[in-house]
């Protein structure tokens, strides 16, 4: 139909073409299509667009909202292009949209490069960047997008469009926070620096009822971090895993997940004021290779479980803030609960608000109430019930704000305007003229002016 390899229900591949991540969301397409260049992508975007069907890109599936399937509609699965090209001369990547974080890695790590990406080596590329993209090197580079130098993108009329900061660069500027909203990126420029090969990293955590302690030595530990130290704090359950000794396992921890990704004799002095805590129930840091660092969290949230979330961006740590987080995780009645704070500022606050749609560059942390349970548990109803209400006693504390690729599929379009704030006007602009049919829409969406889609 389309000359480009495509699959229906029941087709051999079908499953794991459609399987998502989170569990909890619920969708099918009618048709999968698997293309492996951007003349493909073309086809496929112009055949749906003359038949009016909803269209999505799937990279990784692994977005909260499960922005990756069209239900009902035509999917792009991506995962044939997924070629890794590294220039380390220039200090480039040319990265496929069907490639995975750990993709990346392992082509950049062979030459003792890396470029800002995500937690969790599962994630697809793609998905990541087109939403700003946060990861341990954040600090250090900026978002993702701060390194992105171009894309080979196909917008809504089925051209094969470049865009950079000199080429259709009010394109590039939309695609810096919202892309998926513009087109179908089809190849990633991603700046390189000099990281690892070896780190220093890992997971430290102490008895939750060290909670006040820990909380104010993490604000401590936080307003004085160099940028090549990324620190997350996670209260949680501690799970039974060999590397938990048993005694701490199904009871309550502070937990900090550490990257420091600078020159490894400053160990000792960079973290002083977290190696002086003293007594941690568990503690993993070591020098490790930075792939280990960007991988050790994957079997920490399976496919197939379901996962709900709240978050929302904070300029300060208060007492009061801190105390709610101690006070919500001490009643939390989920087993697969977590409570955390990541650590931004660094580079990230030192860009203009304007540069790339991403914006919130005053933001200094992430503030998130997570869920995670197995399909079919009954409680499920009110396990979202309290990650929502713990999310409203944080919010006195937090600025209105969250990060886009952060966003549950419940939260409607008020959230989606706040995340990009004084850059929407702008962003609708760009969808305007770039998507005026809106044919780009199974996303955290920004409709067109005077949109005829549906």
């Amino acid at each position: 139909m389309l000359g480009v390899p495509l699959l229906r229900p029941g087709d051999s591949g079908w499953a794991s073409a459609v399987l998502l991540w989170n569990g909890l969301i619920k969708k099918e397409p009618a048709l999968v299509v698997q293309p492996t260049s951007a003349r493909e992508v073309s086809a496929v975007v112009r055949f749906a667009a003359a038949n009016r069907l909803q269209i999505s890109t799937k990279g990784g599936g692994h977005n909260i909202a499960g922005s990756a399937i069209a239900d009902g509609g035509l999917t792009l699965d991506m995962s044939r292009m997924n070629t890794v090209t590294v220039d380390p001369v220039a200090m480039l990547a040319q990265v496929g949209p069907g490639c995975l974080l750990q993709d990346v890695d392992r082509a950049t790590q062979e030459h003792g490069l890396a470029t800002v990406l995500g937690f969790i080596s599962e994630v697809g590329v793609a998905g990541l960047t087109l939403g700003g993209g946060l990861g341990y090197l954040s600090r250090r580079f900026g978002w993702t997008v701060d390194n992105l130098e171009e894309v080979e993108i196909v917008t809504a009329d089925g051209l094969v469009r470049t865009a950079s900061r000199h080429d259709n660069a009010d394109l590039f500027w939309g695609v810096r926070g919202a892309g998926a909203n513009l087109g179908v990126v089809t190849r990633f420029t991603l700046r390189l620096h000099e990281v690892g090969p070896t780190v220093f990293g890992g997971l430290i955590a102490w008895p939750f009822e060290r909670a006040d302690e820990i909380l104010r030595r993490y604000r401590t530990l936080t307003s004085r971090a160099p940028r090549e130290l990324a620190v997350w704090l996670i209260l949680m359950t501690a799970p039974a895993e060999p590397f938990i000794p048993e005694r701490w396992q199904g009871k309550k921890i502070c937990a900090m997940a550490v990257c420091y990704s600078g020159e490894l004799d400053k160990v000792p002095e960079v973290l002083d004021s977290l190696l002086e805590i003293g007594d941690p129930a568990v503690d993993l840091l070591a020098a490790q290779p930075y792939t280990h660092v960007q991988s050790y969290l994957d079997d920490s949230e399976p496919k197939g479980l379901h996962y709900y979330w709240k978050t929302e961006y904070a300029v300060e740590l208060s007492d009061g803030l801190l105390s709610t987080i101690r006070e919500l995780f001490a009643e939390c009645p989920i087993e697969g609960a977590e409570l955390g704070i990541l650590h931004l500022a660094g580079a990230l606050n030192e860009h203009p608000e304007d540069d790339g749609v991403v914006g919130n560059r005053n933001a200094r942390y992430v503030i998130g109430s997570n869920g995670m349970w197995d399909p079919g548990d009954p409680a499920a109803d009110s396990y979202r019930a309290w990650i929502r209400e713990s999310w409203e006693r944080q919010r006195p504390f937090t600025g209105g704000r969250s990060y886009i690729n952060f966003q549950t599929a419940d939260e409607g379009q008020q959230q989606v305007r706040a995340a990009y704030g004084t850059n929407y006007e702008r962003l609708v602009q760009v969808k305007t003229k770039y998507d005026p049919d809106n044919l780009f829409r199974t996303n955290r969406n920004v409709a067109p002016m005077e949109s005829t889609g549906s």
